[in-house]
């Protein structure tokens, strides 16, 4: 069943009607179909309305098979009256959206001769998908302004329904993509479209359009722009965000890439001498545990619990061992609290096999990890504490040397 659908009329906010009836979907989700409703439902890459009926939250609206269904948030206490109220600032936000979607498409059409291939309708920005993947800052500019001119000379925006005959009188911009009950979207001597979405009655309730960023697509561009409120959203975060940076850093927001650079610069150069303190520190804690070794049957070992380290930073710690001395077995554990891992390394002249430790002491700690005769690592649940697990290294490594 198809309900009149009303939602061309941009200036009904509030409307009565009465319902059809009301059912629940196969998930579950309650849904009431209307004898005639102003409510949009998703298509054309515009979202659907919300608001209420009688009082009662309208979440999603749909057309399936032919009809259009309001999913409510609970069932209806009666349908045979209904009023329903549509979130104004919603309905108006997606007709800037979609307006300035069809004047922006129209302007890189008449520019360039980019079609646009496809549109979708965020919640905080729009895109079209248009016939080239080769923009450039000069042409998105030159669209860009082309389009703002439409909306400040402030064109009327005329719907009108008419058969295919007559809709072939008309300069249409794409193909259309039904044959009966066709809808066109006019801006008189500038743009015409066959569209079935919302859009206000002239170009400058549009306000405003910018073009924020685009990407390559393939072979298309994707074109990511805001109209109308949206952009003054976007100005009001953009100045608040650059007001805040330039308070912190102390310099007038023109000056703020120069600035950011050099405190990325700074950072760069911090950071290096950061990396290199940090090899001195491995290398000095390197010395200390090589002192602490011990003698295993004609080999060297160190063994050696850590809280809060990284297994990177512990496999890191042990090569620096390896490299140094030779005939040296490696035994690294750490506690990060919850979880234990550990790091196992020899160096090539070592006979102590890393991967049958691994396979005995992963099990105390209900663990993962592996390796290979040299080199092994893992780590597992604190079921016992670090040195409870050192201590079973230390005697399983006792029996592999006997």
């Amino acid at each position: 069943m198809t309900e009149k659908l009303y939602y061309q009329d941009v200036d009904q906010k509030e409307f009565a009607t009465h319902g059809i009836y009301q059912k629940q979907d196969e998930d579950g989700n309650c849904f009431v179909v209307l004898s005639e409703t102003y409510f949009y439902p998703t298509g054309g890459g515009q979202p659907h309305d919300t608001g209420t009926l009688n009082g009662v939250a309208v979440t999603n609206v749909e057309e399936i098979d032919g009809e259009i269904r309001h999913y409510v948030e609970e069932k209806l206490d009666q349908i045979e009256e209904i009023k329903g109220i549509i979130d104004w600032n919603r309905r108006f936000d997606h007709m800037q959206q979609h307006s300035g979607q069809h004047i922006l498409t129209a302007a890189f059409v008449e520019l360039f001769g980019f079609e646009t291939v496809s549109f979708h309708l965020g919640q905080e920005t729009a895109t079209i998908d248009i016939t080239t993947n080769a923009l450039t800052e000069d042409i998105l500019q030159k669209v860009e302004q082309r389009a703002n001119e439409i909306i400040h000379e402030n064109h009327p925006i005329e719907t009108k329904w008419v058969t295919r005959e007559e809709a072939l009188q008309y300069k249409l911009r794409k193909k259309l993509s039904v044959t009966e009950n066709i809808r066109l979207v006019i801006i008189p001597d500038y743009d015409y479209n066959g569209c079935g979405g919302t859009h206000p009655t002239s170009t400058g309730q549009v306000s405003s359009l910018k073009i924020l960023d685009w990407e390559k697509q393939k072979d298309k561009a994707r074109v990511q722009f805001i109209c109308g409120n949206r952009v003054l959203k976007h100005l009001h975060f953009k100045h608040t965000t650059t007001t805040e940076l330039s308070r912190m850093l102390s310099v007038p927001e023109g000056e703020l890439p120069m600035a950011t650079n050099k405190l990325l610069e700074t950072n760069k150069v911090l950071g290096k001498t950061i990396d290199e303190l940090r090899e001195e520190l491995l290398q000095y804690e390197a010395n200390e545990l090589i002192a602490s070794k011990v003698a295993l049957n004609g080999e060297k070992m160190v063994v050696q619990l850590f809280q809060n380290r990284t297994i990177q930073e512990l496999q890191k710690l042990a090569r620096l061992l390896t490299n140094q001395v030779e005939k040296i077995n490696v035994f690294f554990v750490t506690d990060n609290g919850e979880q234990l891992q550990f790091v196992c390394l020899r160096d090539k002249e070592a006979s102590v096999n890393m991967k049958i430790v691994v396979q005995q002491i992963l099990p105390l700690i209900e663990g993962k990890g592996g390796g290979n005769e040299t080199a092994a690592q893992g780590g597992g649940k604190a079921v016992i504490t670090g040195e409870e697990l050192l201590n079973q290294i230390k005697n399983i490594v006792g029996e592999l040397a006997v």
